[in-house]
């Protein structure tokens, strides 16, 4: 990625802020919302392919009771 599309994306970024989060948090307060968000946005893109597979393996064992789900999901 070159700077000048990056620097197209943070400004998008903080555009964002400046018209979401006006008069919810105080200015100096936006990386403190952003960075979670930009965080668990790239988690929800990295984890996509294997979604569905983890969806259907949860209802299959919600549907048989079982409670310890960590270790097969």
């Amino acid at each position: 990625m070159d700077q000048a599309t990056h620097n197209k994306i943070v400004s998008f970024i903080w555009g964002i802020a400046d018209d979401v989060l006006r008069d919810l948090f105080k200015r100096g307060k936006y990386p403190d919302v952003i960075l979670p968000m930009c965080v668990l946005r790239r988690l929800d893109a990295v984890l996509e392919p294997t979604k569905k597979a983890v969806l259907e393996t949860r209802k299959m064992l919600d549907d048989a009771g079982i409670t310890q789900q960590t270790a097969a999901l």
